[in-house]
């Protein structure tokens, strides 16, 4: 079976992840800090209200998601920006990637963006021999590393600081240090040199706006001002479903975006990128291309599991998920990780491949209480699994034994006496059957008993 469409083995990931201490332990160090912060962030605050509020604007938008992006098209085009459509990842590298040999460009700065990760964009350009820089902190120290993110708003959240120390000093050939004050003074003194020398600068964007062909970038870290403004040359890989119908509902979504993503109030930073430089700025970039990328959005957006095209990508739903916080995001060989990244990757990359990922959930719902546009995360993952099942992609022994399950259960006597059984033979029948394996012994004492 070809790699592409090889299902990921989430079940050995998981356990593989979780017999690693030190990434339990800065998993649940910084869920449960991102976690409290965001309780903090909305205490007294009418936070039910505002979730109602952002999911209609999202529904209004993906209701009329193509007038909304030929609005956007034609708005920024005339603020000066040379707009694009790409319909799947294919094209949009290959749009960046002539974009930038058309130019001469040798060295690119980039701010974290997901949908660059979606489409292998990294990768395409640098087999064009260019020189791709991450220069958000998180990113950097990923790249740096060789690894994809592991969460989609802090993508080094798997990494403790002796780990950080160790990988400066092997890769950036530094002397070792831990302290995290530290170890920024390098990486910024490094990547200062970086965003002065590169003649492209590429981000994402967290929302489009359609009636302005504003785009709005919400960071924490000073690179993406300077990756949007310094190099000549600026390129905006974004997804379709990001769209925002004008600027006065944006306020909406700065109160509920850094509060579910950071526990922040507010972001550190919040650009508004409207076209190229003008004649009297002083900084900005002359040049502004906008890649508008489909891969399989529009697609997503006639089925009935359309609803996942309001996530703002904020990651409360990972910070919540009893799953993701246990086993990280390497585990799920995605993209997007955790709640949304299960449903997302399904949808865009197919049952095949992705099935087992639909394991990795226990329908708590914990990701839809948190959810700051109401997205019914449980839901389709619940519907997801029903399609699982109708595919047919469960083992036969796991669908013979649910079966048996479900013969036994709705008999009571046949129940009782499989309750019986299940102590007396729990030991061999656990040592044959990895399912088994990983559940809790039968009680001593049954409820019906007690």
């Amino acid at each position: 079976m070809s790699p592409k469409w090889r299902p990921v083995p989430f079940r050995v990931n998981a356990a593989t992840a979780l017999r690693d201490p030190s990434l339990r332990k800065a998993m649940n160090h910084a869920t449960e800090i991102f976690g409290k912060k965001r309780s903090d962030a909305f205490t007294a605050k009418p936070i039910e209200e505002w979730r109602e509020e952002a999911s209609e604007i999202r529904m209004n938008v993906l209701s009329g998601l193509s007038q909304y992006v030929d609005a956007f098209a034609a708005s920024a085009t005339k603020a000066g920006a040379i707009v694009y459509r790409a319909a799947d990842a294919a094209l949009a590298c290959s749009i960046v990637g002539n974009i930038l040999k058309d130019r001469n460009v040798r060295k690119v700065v980039k701010s974290k963006s997901m949908v660059t990760e979606e489409i292998a964009l990294n990768s395409h350009l640098e087999n064009l021999a260019l020189e791709v820089v991450e220069t958000d902190l998180g990113e950097y120290i990923i790249q740096l590393a060789q690894e994809h993110p592991s969460h989609i708003i802090v993508p080094a959240i798997h990494k403790n600081r002796q780990q950080v120390g160790k990988l400066f000093a092997s890769r950036l050939h530094l002397d070792y240090s831990e302290d995290p004050f530290a170890l920024t003074k390098m990486a910024r003194r490094i990547l200062r040199e970086h965003f002065l020398t590169a003649q492209a600068g590429i981000s994402g964007a967290n929302f489009a706006i359609s009636d302005s062909g504003s785009i709005i970038l919400f960071t924490n870290e000073g690179n993406g001002r300077m990756v949007t403004t310094l190099p000549p040359l600026h390129i905006v890989v974004v997804s379709i479903e990001k769209m925002l119908p004008s600027l006065s509902v944006l306020p909406k979504f700065m109160r509920l975006l850094p509060r579910s993503a950071t526990g922040q109030t507010m972001t550190s930073y919040m650009s508004v990128i409207s076209g190229t430089r003008r004649k009297d700025d002083t900084t900005g970039a002359r040049e502004l291309h906008i890649v508008l990328v489909d891969n399989g959005r529009s697609d997503i957006l006639k089925g009935e599991f359309f609803e996942i095209l309001k996530c703002i990508r904020c990651g409360a739903c990972m910070n919540s998920c009893p799953v993701y916080r246990l086993v990280g995001g390497h585990a799920y060989e995605s993209t997007y990780p955790g709640p949304m990244g299960v449903i997302l990757t399904t949808l865009l990359e197919g049952m095949q491949k992705a099935h087992p990922l639909l394991d990795a959930t226990t329908l708590c719902g914990a990701c839809a209480d948190v959810c700051p546009v109401k997205v019914p995360l449980p839901m389709i993952l619940r519907r997801l699994r029903e399609k699982r099942h109708e595919a047919g992609f469960l083992p036969v022994s796991e669908r013979g034994a649910m079966s048996l399950f479900g013969l036994a259960a709705g008999a009571q006597s046949a129940f009782h006496v499989g309750q019986s059984f299940s102590r007396a033979l729990w030991a061999t029948a656990s040592k044959l059957s990895p399912t088994l394996k990983r559940m809790p012994r039968p009680a001593a004492q049954f409820l019906r008993q007690r």
